[in-house]
């Protein structure tokens, strides 16, 4: 083939355009989509995932009793009433969820899947950005171009999970597990098994295996605080008998959003009060000889880290039953039959499970360039919780850490959609919020979990003032998102036309 017979590189005029393109296919993609069909009909989009099916989180995790650690009357979208009975519900009841959600609204045949998002360029001359995306199932790269990039990719790292360095692991003669790559074909009926954590996964599998297996122990090396809720929401299903199905769900949402916002401003302000309460809930419901001190006494206040739920106190019933146990200590070494603990005890195990976390990865790992300059995340700004600081035409959603995802996710997504009406009714093309000087930094997150202060590091900042400053408060982001004005003083908006005017005038 000579040169002039080789097929031309892709430019901006040539790769295919659509409004608004999404990162990402799981809950919080298919709402953004879904967002944008209800108030934007006449906006083209399309939805790029990197794996091969829809769902996210809620199709990755397969590991057994895998639930939501929120109620799905908030967990749930705004705009979808959650149509089962139970509150906390499992992975497949979620994914279904989704999935159903995703064809009711016809967002489904606008995802491209395996396709991994690597690079997006804007280009301030164009108003545009060229994203650049992988084709798994191929091996070849692909470009699109779009007016908005809106990435909903979740934070972390779906391929790995985080694994600290267990000495001796090698040894081990056993299987080693981790939630996030949960092998179909493993048996652990009849076997020993030790779960290494005691976050929402621990948490969760401890009860759903222990009927099986000989038994479970959940090793950790810290305390979590626990609560108990009904995996059913009597309330909900009583309003269901007597209203319409979406106000008896907006009803029940709300109810829900002011029982987590005041849980978390009581635990903020009255934390002692709400350790007592804590304390005698689990009483309540472990053996009166059970060694609460040892095993469900954090050296932190309630909500310095999150809230861990149990529905229907299961955890704490296969504990009761002796089924499942917790040991409280440090790992010196795995041996070929377990693990030795810096006490000298030894756990024998046939399988360990290392529920030990995720590993970060800020808006999909996506190599953000503007105008030829790459994009430091830790050096901008978080603005409401959705943009960042000179970044133009983009958005994310990143969800609560004190209460359910959605709740932010539904915000951040009718906030764009608000925002792309505005451009529109206005003829800009750009719109950029621009970092004002003097304002103080913040970690973007003010939440003390591992899996956060691993990664600060690579995250935006938050600022010290408003529009900077994310409060972690749905009744705030309400009146913020919802129903503030789109125009402040950071938020600058331009317009090619006019730029191309004046430089041809």
């Amino acid at each position: 083939m000579t040169r002039s017979e080789q097929a031309p590189a892709p430019t901006v005029e040539r790769v295919e355009h659509v409004d608004v393109l999404i990162v990402g296919a799981g809950l919080s993609g298919v709402g953004a989509a879904c967002h944008l069909k209800r108030t934007l009909p006449h906006k083209t989009f399309a939805i790029l995932e990197a794996r091969e099916s829809l769902g996210g989180t809620w199709d990755l995790f397969r590991y057994p009793g895998i639930r939501s650690d929120s109620d799905m009357f908030t967990l749930g979208y705004r705009f979808k009433p959650w149509p089962e009975r139970e509150a906390i519900a499992d992975g497949p009841s979620i994914l279904r969820y989704v999935a159903d959600t995703a064809r009711e609204y016809g967002v489904d045949s606008a995802i491209r899947y395996q396709h991994r998002v690597v690079r997006a360029e804007w280009s301030s001359a164009d108003a545009r950005w060229l994203v650049t995306a992988e084709r798994t199932d191929r091996g070849e790269t692909v470009q699109l171009t779009c007016g908005f990039l809106f990435t909903c990719s979740g934070y972390y790292r779906y391929d790995e999970g985080y694994s600290p360095e267990f000495p001796g692991s090698e040894r081990f003669t056993g299987e080693l597990v981790h939630p996030q790559h949960w092998p179909e074909d493993l048996d652990y009926s009849g076997k020993r098994v030790v779960v290494i954590g005691s976050g929402a996964t621990a948490v969760t599998l401890v009860p759903a295996m222990a009927d099986d297996a000989a038994h479970v122990t959940m090793l950790q090396r810290s305390p979590t605080y626990i609560i108990t809720i009904p995996g059913t929401d009597a309330i909900a299903n009583g309003l269901r008998r007597l209203l319409p199905d979406m106000a008896a769900y907006r009803l029940t949402r709300w109810k829900n959003v002011l029982l987590q916002v005041g849980i978390y401003q009581l635990s903020r302000r009255r934390p002692k009060l709400v350790r007592s309460l804590l304390r005698k809930m689990l009483r309540m419901q472990l053996p009166d000889d059970y060694d609460i001190d040892t095993h469900f006494n954090p050296r932190y206040n309630p909500w310095e880290q999150r809230l861990c739920l149990v529905p229907d106190g299961d955890l704490f019933k296969a504990l009761s039953r002796g089924s499942a146990s917790i040991v409280t200590d440090r790992i010196e070494t795995f041996t070929e039959n377990g693990i030795r603990l810096t006490s000298g005890q030894e756990l024998t195990a046939d399988i360990v499970i290392t529920a030990t976390g995720l590993n970060l990865l800020p808006f999909g790992g996506i190599d953000l360039v503007v105008d030829g300059e790459p994009v430091k995340l830790p050096d901008t700004l978080a603005y409401k919780g959705v943009m960042l600081s000179d970044v133009p035409n983009f958005a994310y959603v990143m969800g609560y850490t004190n209460a359910s995802w959605t709740l932010k996710a539904d915000l951040a997504c009718e906030y764009v959609c608000r925002l792309l009406a505005h451009m529109e009714s206005n003829g800009y093309d750009q719109c950029v919020p621009e970092r004002e000087s003097g304002v103080g930094e913040e970690p973007f997150v003010d939440l003390a979990a591992g899996y956060i202060l691993r990664s600060l590091d690579k995250l935006p900042k938050q600022g010290t003032i408003e529009p900077w400053k994310l409060r972690m408060n749905h009744l705030r982001d309400t009146l913020t998102l919802r129903y503030g004005p789109i125009e402040d003083r950071v938020l600058s908006f331009r317009s090619v036309r006019d730029r191309r005017t004046a430089g041809a005038a």
